[in-house]
């Protein structure tokens, strides 16, 4: 497996004065330009503040309250949005497509010594309103992307769901052959990196 993959985690402990530099940024938004889609539609699109503009303000304010409580600290908060058609009409699998985006932006992010936690806790309705998205644009994730901070600037419970070990599903459970349910392997899991 990749570095990066093996490395790529969740964290909610971001710097809260360290800074991500346009260029970071556009690294990692390129990253995601890059991703494949369905027929090459491209349908991910992004929207993106800095910590201090009104854009991060607009997106924190969008967040679920216990989501604002670490996502503040975040250089950069984003939304991944998908546009649901284009000339040719109706896009097929556009969330597939931004997955695929953003995951092509974290692992860069892990590339470039970043870290970025994805959220799904957020208010769609919301951020349509504060960012004016068309009818053919929809939200579906946020992102915060920062440097890593320190674990005891969090909360008690979030600071023990920051240290809790790094755990994945065993390939038993996930890859079938032959029958649904059926293994096509029969290995444990490999060690497992720490974090969550």
């Amino acid at each position: 497996m990749i570095p990066a993959i093996e490395q790529r985690w969740s964290p909610r402990a971001f710097d809260p004065v360290a800074e991500v530099s346009r260029e970071q940024m556009g690294v990692l938004l390129e990253a995601a330009r890059w991703a494949a889609s369905h027929g090459n539609t491209q349908p991910a699109r992004f929207l993106l503040g800095y910590r201090g503009d009104d854009t991060h303000a607009r997106i924190l304010g969008a967040l679920r309250p216990r989501n604002r409580t670490w996502a503040q600290r975040a250089s950069v908060l984003m939304i991944g949005a998908v546009v649901t058609a284009d000339e040719r009409g109706e896009l097929p699998n556009t969330v597939y497509g931004l997955g695929l985006a953003v995951q092509n932006l974290v692992l860069q992010a892990v590339d470039l010594g970043l870290v970025a936690h994805q959220i799904g806790g957020f208010d769609k309705d919301a951020v349509r309103v504060a960012f004016a998205l068309p009818d053919d644009a929809l939200p579906v994730v946020a992102i915060a992307v920062g440097h890593l901070g320190d674990v005891a600037d969090l909360p008690e419970e979030l600071q023990v769901r920051e240290t809790r070990p790094r755990r994945r599903r065993p390939l038993t459970e996930l890859v079938f052959s032959g029958t649904w349910g059926e293994p096509a392997f029969s290995v444990e899991p490999a060690d497992e990196p720490e974090h969550e």
